[in-house]
C-alpha cells in the first residue's frame, strides 16, 4: 500500500491537528494518540480509497503467529544443512558464525516488528519499502522475494519425493510432487486459520524433536552412548576450525570456512520474517506481534545456537557421511548423531520430521507469496485481479498464480529440466537477504518520518532497542554478505560459478532500474525521487487504539516462565 514519490498522503483536516500535516500532537496526552491525530480530511481520497485493497481476515490467533514464527526457521537448512556447515567450519566456526547471524536475525525482528505493529498491512515489509523509500525499491524486492517463495515452493515438493524414498525407492518422485501440491493447495484455499491451525501442529513437531535432540545430545555427550563420555573430545581432535577450499596449511584456510558457513547460516535463519506477512491478518497484531518479536531471542537461542552446539560437540567435522547430498534423513547431523551412538531406529523418526518440516516449508511458502502478490496488486505493481478474495478472506488468484510454480518441479525428472531449475533456484538464493535489507532500510526511514512528522517513537505499540545503531549494524553485514555470497567463484575463478552466485543480484538490479526508467517515461523524473520523510503516508493501514481492543495478558515475571513461553508461545 504504498504511497508514490511524486504523491504525498492526503492533507489533513485543519482541525484534526495531524502530525502528518506538520503540526505536532499537542493534543495527546503523554502516553496515548487520540483518533483525530491519524484523522484525514474525509473530503479528500484517502491512499486506501485510491487504493482499495481486498478484504482479508484477521483469522490468525496468538498461538498461530508464535508458531509462525518459529516454524518459518526450523527447516531442512537447521535438520540436513547445518551438517554441511560443520563440515566446512569445523563445531567452533560454526557456533560462532550461527551466533553472529542472530544477532543480525534479532535486529531485523525489532526493526519489523515496529512498523508491523504500528502499521499491520497484508504484505508487511514489501509494502514498507516502498511506502518509506522508494517503489522502485519495493517493486523489485517484491518481486524477486516472491519469485524466491514459489521456486522454493518446487523444491520442497521435490522435496517431499525424495525423502519418501528412503522407505522405497522404486516409487517416482513425480507422484508425490502431484499429490502434495494438491494437498498444499487446498490448505490454502481455505481461511487463513487453515494455514495456521496447520502451521502450528507441524511446527509443534519441529519443536518436539528440536527439543528431544537436546535432551539426547545432553545424554549421549555425558556418555549414554557406544563411545563413552566425549566431552570437547572433537573441538581438540580433528580441532574447533577447520580449513576450507584453499591450501590447509594457510591461515586463511580456516577463515574460509568459517566465513562460508556466516553465509549458510544466514540462509538457514530466512524465514523468520513471516511474521511480518502474517501481521496484516493476525488477530489483534498490536500485541500478538510484538510477543511474538520478543521470543525470537529465546527461540533462536534454543533452537540454533543450542542445537549447533551440541552437533559440534558429537559429530567429528571430518565425518564423511557430514557431505552427503540430498533431502534424507542420511544427510542429516541428527541421524548421523544418533549413529556413532550406536541408536539405530532414529533415522526412520527423523525422515518422517523431515517430511513434517519440508510440508510446513512448502505450506508457508504458498502462503507468503501469495500474499505478497496481494501487497504487489495493491500497490498498483502487479495485475488487479491479484486482489479478488473469496468471502473467507482467501486471495484465490494469487493462490493459484504461485501454487502453478510448484510444477517446475517436474523439471527434476530429466536431466535437462533438472539444471534449469537448479538455475532458477540460484535466482531465489540469494533473496532473502535482499529483503532483510530492504527491511533495515525501510525501518531507518520510517524512524525519519516520524521525526519529520512528529511522532514520538516512545507513544508507538514496540519500538525496536538500541535503534538505529542496531538497524545500521544488521544492515551492512547483510549487504557484506550478499555481496561476497558467492566468493567461491573466485577461487579459483569460474565464470559460470560467477553468473550462478550473482543472478539474483543481476536480476533485482535489471528490475530496479527498469522500473525506474519506466517510472520517468510515464511519470516524469519528480516520481522517481525517494519517499521524502515530510510525505510518508504513515496512516494509512495504522490500527487505532481506541478500534483495537488489546486483551490485557500477564506478562510472565520469572525467568522460566519467559523461556517457558518463548518456546510455546
Amino acid at each position: 500500500m504504498a504511497a508514490r514519490a511524486s504523491t504525498p498522503p492526503a492533507p489533513a483536516s485543519p482541525s484534526s491537528g495531524s502530525s502528518a500535516a506538520g503540526t505536532p500532537p499537542g493534543s495527546a496526552t503523554k502516553n496515548e494518540f487520540t483518533k483525530e491525530q491519524f484523522a484525514v480530511d474525509d473530503d479528500a481520497p484517502s491512499f486506501a480509497e485510491q487504493n482499495a485493497g481486498p478484504e482479508l481476515k484477521r483469522r490468525l490467533k496468538s498461538r498461530h503467529l508464535q508458531m509462525i514464527a518459529i516454524g518459518g526457521t526450523i527447516g531442512t537448512g537447521l535438520f540436513i544443512g547445518s551438517g554441511s556447515a560443520l563440515a566446512k567450519s569445523g563445531p567452533g566456526g560454526i557456533l560462532i558464525a550461527y551466533c553472529f547471524i542472530a544477532s543480525i536475525v534479532y535486529s531485523i525482528m525489532m526493526s519489523l516488528g515496529e512498523m508491523a505493529t504500528y502499521i499491520p498491512v497484508t504484505g508487511g515489509f514489501t509494502t514498507y519499502a516502498a511506502r518509506f523509500v522508494d517503489r522502485s525499491l519495493g517493486f523489485s524486492m517484491s518481486w524477486i522475494y516472491w519469485f524466491s517463495w514459489a521456486i522454493t515452493f518446487a523444491l520442497e515438493l521435490v522435496a517431499t519425493g525424495l525423502i519418501i524414498q528412503y522407505w522405497n525407492d522404486s516409487l517416482s518422485i513425480g507422484i508425490f510432487i502431484a499429490i502434495f501440491w494438491v494437498v498444499i493447495f487446498i490448505i490454502n484455499m481455505f481461511p487463513v486459520s487453515w494455514y495456521g491451525e496447520a502451521e502450528f501442529w507441524m511446527s509443534s513437531i519441529k519443536v518436539i524433536t528440536v527439543i528431544g535432540f537436546l535432551i539426547f545430545g545432553i545424554c549421549i555427550n555425558a556418555g549414554a552412548g557406544q563411545l563413552g563420555y566425549i566431552g570437547f573430545k572433537y573441538w581438540h581432535e580433528p580441532g574447533a576450525f577447520a580449513p576450507y577450499i584453499v591450501d590447509p596449511s594457510r591461515p586463511v584456510a580456516k577463515w574460509v570456512g568459517f566465513w562460508s558457513v556466516m553465509i549458510q547460516a544466514g540462509f538457514s535463519f530466512q524465514g523468520t520474517e513471516l511474521v511480518g506477512i502474517a501481521a496484516g491478518e493476525t488477530e489483534d497484531p498490536r500485541r500478538n506481534v510484538p510477543r511474538a518479536i520478543r521470543m525470537t531471542f529465546y527461540r533462536i537461542f534454543l533452537f540454533f545456537i543450542m542445537t549447533v552446539f551440541f552437533i559440534g560437540i558429537l559429530i567429528p567435522y571430518d565425518n564423511k557421511d557430514l557431505n552427503n547430498s540430498g533431502y534424507t534423513a542420511a544427510a542429516s547431523p541428527f541421524v548421523i548423531a544418533a549413529q556413532l551412538a550406536g541408536v539405530k531406529v532414529l533415522p526412520d523418526i527423523i525422515n518422517a520430521v523431515l517430511l513434517t518440516v519440508v510440508l510446513s516449508a512448502a505450506n508457508s511458502n504458498v502462503y507468503s507469496g501469495s500474499r505478497i502478490l496481494v501487497s504487489l496488486a495493491n500497490d498498483g505493481m502487479a495485475p488487479k485481479w491479484f486482489k479478488l478474495t473469496t468471502k473467507q478472506g482467501v486471495p484465490w488468484v494469487a493462490v493459484i498464480f504461485t501454487s502453478v510454480f510448484g510444477f517446475l518441479g517436474f523439471l527434476n525428472l530429466s536431466e535437462n529440466g533438472s539444471q534449469a531449475f537448479n538455475w532458477l533456484l540460484n535466482i531465489s538464493g540469494v533473496a532473502g537477504f535482499i529483503a532483510w535489507s530492504g527491511i533495515l532500510i525501510a525501518h531507518l526511514r520510517f524512524m525519519k518520518g516520524l521525526e519529520a512528522q512528529n511522532i514520538p517513537r516512545a507513544k508507538l505499540p514496540y519500538t525496536a532497542a538500541l535503534a538505529p545503531y542496531y538497524a545500521y549494524y544488521a544492515l551492512f553485514f547483510c549487504v557484506l554478505i550478499t555481496l561476497t555470497q558467492g566468493f567461491t567463484a573466485f577461487m579459483p575463478w569460474s565464470t559460470e560459478g560467477f553468473f550462478v552466485a550473482y543472478i539474483s543480484l543481476i536480476l533485482f538490479a535489471v528490475m530496479y532500474l527498469g522500473h525506474k526508467l519506466f517510472t520517468l517515461i510515464v511519470h516524469g523524473a519528480a516520481a522517481c525521487k525517494p519517499v521524502a520523510a515530510k510525505d510518508m503516508d504513515l496512516t494509512t493501514g495504522s490500527l487505532d487504539l481506541d478500534v483495537e481492543i488489546i486483551d490485557e495478558v500477564e506478562e510472565p515475571t520469572s525467568i522460566w516462565k519467559k523461556i517457558g513461553t518463548g518456546i510455546m508461545g
